[in-house]
């Protein structure tokens, strides 16, 4: 690789994207890779957006299937309790 100054591995973490791409939304400049320096243009910066949005879905969703979860399995052993 002719520039060491970034890891190898070519994909981040997730969370880890997700906060660099919020950074790199916040100061309106890239961060990181070729473009460092450079001015987001209204594309990149919707991209980035709309990557944090899917984000916050995918742990939105998580968070409501969990407590759906959480919720039957109480309701099961609230009916097993009242059966004996």
């Amino acid at each position: 690789m002719a520039n060491e100054k970034y890891n190898k591995r070519r994909w981040k973490v997730p969370h880890k994207r997700a906060k660099g791409y919020a950074e790199e939304r916040k100061a309106k400049v890239h961060k990181w890779g070729p473009k460092e320096g450079k001015e987001l243009t209204d594309y990149e910066a919707g991209i980035r957006s709309g990557y944090l949005q899917c984000q916050t879905d995918h742990a939105g969703i998580f968070k409501f299937k969990k407590a759906k979860e959480a919720e039957k399995a109480e309701k099961a052993e609230k009916t097993t309790n009242k059966s004996k």
